[in-house]
């Protein structure tokens, strides 16, 4: 497997949130939001989401967001991320789907087991984005939780952005992206890391060269080990599961 996030746990996520943004420019972040639902009530859902983004559409709802359904981990997860908007937007997004929040509680709400939401920002010095597979459909998406204590988050970060220059000096052809979580609750990651694939074949297939040889090829032996080192230090807890794009359940403006 490719694995491109497991290739960075070895030694021990959205999709495609835009470029580096200039530094002048205000933050943007997405949020996600995932439900959970009874196999028994997995048509009732569905019909359920897609009477509630008719009913945005028919109110001029202007914000986009896409649909991801879970391949593997639970699979009947669903998970629908906004755009990268400003903070300011949320509140503007908040008002105009109060013309929706009725169709949602009556259609949506009966057939959740539960739902979860986050605030994700794209990390652009952690993240490489190489030519190959950025819109593909199918990605797998890694959680990191990091261990408690000072120093971890800065030692985590530092070190993947080392992994990250190494990936653009020697062009490597693999793409991923870092996102930071932000206002998850006490069980969220602290980071998701996101690889893309136009199928399972391609997926499934080993990277070459792999992660660590290529972070060898710039640093030498002894400092791709001391980045595997101080990875295995600083992260608690990861887990990995794949996505597709749903564009049945996609929200689009004008659509």
């Amino acid at each position: 497997m490719k694995g491109i996030a497991l290739s960075v746990l070895s030694a021990g996520l959205l999709l495609a949130m835009g470029g580096a943004a200039a530094a002048d420019a205000p933050a943007k972040v997405s949020r996600i939001y995932t439900d959970t639902v009874a196999p028994a009530s997995q048509q009732a859902y569905l019909a359920g989401i897609k009477s509630y983004n008719k009913c945005l559409a028919e109110h001029g709802f202007k914000y986009a967001w896409t649909a991801l359904t879970h391949e593997t981990g639970d699979v009947y997860a669903y998970s629908y991320v906004s755009d990268p908007v400003s903070w300011a937007d949320f509140d503007v997004m908040r008002t105009q789907g109060k013309a929706c929040d009725a169709t949602f509680q009556q259609e949506v709400n009966p057939h959740l087991k539960g739902e979860i939401s986050v605030f994700i920002q794209e990390e652009a010095e952690m993240s490489h984005t190489a030519s190959k597979g950025m819109s593909s459909d199918l990605m797998e998406i890694t959680y990191f939780k990091l261990k408690s204590g000072y120093g971890k988050g800065k030692a985590f970060t530092d070190a993947v952005k080392k992994i990250t220059a190494a990936a653009a000096k020697s062009k490597w052809a693999y793409s991923y992206r870092f996102v930071r979580v932000m206002d998850g609750g006490a069980d969220a990651p602290d980071f998701m890391v996101v690889s893309y694939s136009p199928s399972w074949a391609e997926l499934g297939a080993d990277a070459d060269p792999s992660l660590w040889k290529m972070v060898e090829s710039v640093y030498g032996k002894d400092g791709a080990t001391d980045l595997r080192k101080t990875l295995g230090d600083t992260i608690e807890q990861q887990s990995s599961h794949v996505d597709r794009r749903d564009a049945e359940l996609t929200y689009n403006p004008g659509r």
